[in-house]
């Protein structure tokens, strides 16, 4: 008996999930920050409170987890696919790529507000801060850094290159813009960050 109830209690956990989730990223997206509560996202979830704080410890993590459903590298990871960069031999094109793909991004209202959420509490707990770096950032990175490499033993970037240094310069100028509000991330800014940066660290 345990085994035919075991499947749909895991269903009904994974719909239940599944509902906070799109809860989440629903009242983030229409509410000033300060009215998203454990309990606004339960009554939008339908679920009981507890049933939230049964897998998330706080709000910020419940906000972690609905940016995290919604990336391609949280379900590669699920997949224990490893995150890779296109490679297609030319890294200018293939850096384009990437960076018209994270500006479009940052400029879509749904993400743009999940993620300034997701940074109004990275800046005051560090936990979620550590969490973020091991979850999100730093596979990203590591692909990034492995497509950069890839460049240097082709020749199309300084070999002695610091790559942490290259991925800064890519893309801080992106993020101060984003976080500033102080233009808008263009594909043609997207281009000119890439160009910048290679003329910086050419080979």
């Amino acid at each position: 008996m345990s085994n035919e109830k075991g499947p749909d209690h895991s269903r009904r956990k994974e719909r239940s999930r599944q509902a906070i989730l799109a809860a989440t990223r629903e009242l983030v997206a229409e509410e000033p920050y300060e009215k998203v509560t454990v309990e606004a996202i339960a009554a939008r979830a339908g679920v009981g409170k507890q049933t939230i704080y049964r897998r998330w410890p706080s709000k910020s993590a419940v906000i972690f987890a609905a940016l995290l459903a919604l990336s391609e590298n949280a379900d590669r990871q699920n997949d224990e696919q490893p995150v890779t960069l296109p490679d297609t031999g030319d890294l200018e094109t293939d850096l384009k790529l990437v960076m018209r793909a994270t500006a479009e991004e940052f400029a879509d209202p749904a993400f743009d507000r999940l993620i300034r959420a997701l940074n109004t509490e990275i800046v005051n707990d560090a936990a979620l801060a550590a969490e973020y770096q091991e979850k999100l950032a730093r596979p990203l990175d590591e692909a990034k850094k492995a497509r950069l490499r890839s460049a240097q033993e082709a020749g199309q970037l300084n070999p002695d290159a610091d790559l942490d240094l290259v991925l800064e310069v890519l893309y801080a100028p992106l993020f101060q813009r984003w976080l500033h509000r102080s233009a808008p991330l263009t594909a043609a800014y997207a281009d000119s960050l890439v160009e910048s940066t290679l003329r910086a660290f050419a080979p």
